[in-house]
């Protein structure tokens, strides 16, 4: 099984920084892509922002393009997700998720493993 637990989420005033973290634990081993989604209230979960381990490889949704940076550790535990000049619409709960196959996808049904969530919220 694998284990991921994401932490770092708070309250932030628009305009500001918050760094959220993924911890990853069990059999690791098979995962290529992690990855972070959102979901705010009403509505669907939608991607963020992606990696690959074993590469320099990123991929970002367009809304959050310039201001939100992930990032991995070398051991392949951790994955982090820098978010600057937050807004009022970055509020949301935000998943981490892992992916066994090789590609840097935006859709939620290319991954297998997900986190509990960590909400975000971005006061204007």
């Amino acid at each position: 099984q694998v284990q991921l637990v994401e932490s770092g989420g708070g309250l932030v005033q628009a305009g500001g920084s918050l760094r959220l973290s993924c911890a990853s634990s069990g059999r690791t081993a098979g995962i290529n892509v992690m990855a972070w989604f959102r979901q705010a209230p009403g509505k669907e979960r939608e991607f963020v922002a992606a990696i690959t381990w074993t590469a320099d490889g990123t991929y970002y949704a367009d809304s959050v393009k310039g201001r939100f940076t992930i990032t991995k550790d070398n051991a392949k535990t951790t994955v982090a997700l820098q978010m600057s000049s937050v807004k009022p619409e970055d509020t949301a709960v935000y998943y981490c998720a892992g992916s066994r196959g090789i590609f840097l996808s935006p859709f939620s049904s290319r991954y297998d493993y997900w986190g509990q969530g960590t909400q975000v919220t971005v006061s204007s």
